[in-house]
């Protein structure tokens, strides 16, 4: 295992060529990755254009590398906080920018206050015939009907428990509508993506869908799981890590050791 691996903070890489070189390693063990560059605290034009620049950067460094990755953005840091308008069209812009490099292209679903956004930053690829993927949190009451949207758009979901406020709170319901996500996508036999690391859960959803493995690919974030996460891949199951890289990892990190506080509380550890 290379050095960047062995010396790398537990949730996040410093930089570009760190996440990179990550991604090389990870691929190597059949692993996918998933680069997110972080950004959140975008409050201009000016911020939003130097993160839309490092995306055109990782994008172009994952076509010129043969790299088996995406990159997956928030809308946040484009300058949906200021101007959801220019968090579309710069959307758009690096999904068209994806496609015509052949990489995947992804967004993440922030706080419900930019939940309508996203979805309509998504909509709008989906009908240029742009492919994407988009996640939707198993704790917003209003994940199924969107579900229902992204199928018709062709848009492929990411299903994941939610990280922010959402409307449900309590730990199993939230896992019990995870799971309803999961088993409505695949009774539409389209493909799409799981993030959780929930020890109940992974087991239920590898049963569900063990016929049908090339329709699902379980996600899991740099720092968690990766014991799982390798012999997930091992076996013969798809399997992605998201790896975030830059210098703002405040609002990241908060989100992370949240999390895992949540899941102490609960009694509960994540997989392995």
């Amino acid at each position: 295992m290379n050095s960047v691996i062995m010396n790398a903070d537990r949730w996040s890489l410093p930089d570009l060529p760190a996440a990179l070189s990550w991604c090389g390693e990870r691929n190597r063990q059949r692993i996918a990755c998933t680069l997110h560059a972080l950004g959140e605290s975008t409050r201009t034009p000016e911020m939003a254009d130097t993160i839309t620049a490092l995306y055109r950067e990782t994008i172009a460094a994952i076509s010129g590398k043969s790299l088996a990755a995406s990159v997956s953005v928030k809308l946040s840091s484009l300058g949906a906080l200021f101007d959801p308008d220019l968090a579309i069209e710069l959307t758009y812009e690096l999904c068209s920018e994806a496609r015509k490099n052949r990489v995947g292209f992804e967004i993440d679903m922030e706080g419900r206050d930019l939940v309508g956004t996203t979805i309509e930053a998504a909509a709008l690829c989906a009908r240029k015939n742009l492919p994407l993927t988009l996640a939707l949190q198993a704790y917003l009451f209003r994940s199924p009907g969107d579900l229902r949207l992204l199928l018709a758009l062709g848009v492929v979901p990411r299903f994941v428990k939610g990280a922010y406020l959402g409307d449900v709170e309590d730990m199993e319901e939230i896992r019990s509508r995870l799971f309803d996500l999961v088993r409505e996508a695949a009774r539409f036999e389209v493909a799409f993506q799981v993030g959780t690391h929930d020890p109940a859960l992974l087991p239920e959803i590898m049963s569900l869908m063990e016929s049908h493995r090339d329709r699902i690919t379980f996600g899991f974030l740099m720092g968690l799981a990766d014991k799982t996460k390798q012999e997930m891949a091992a076996a013969g199951w798809q399997v992605s890590e998201y790896v975030p890289f830059g210098k703002d990892t405040g609002p990241y990190v908060a989100r992370r050791e949240r999390y895992l506080r949540g899941l102490a509380g609960a009694g509960r550890t994540p997989v392995g």
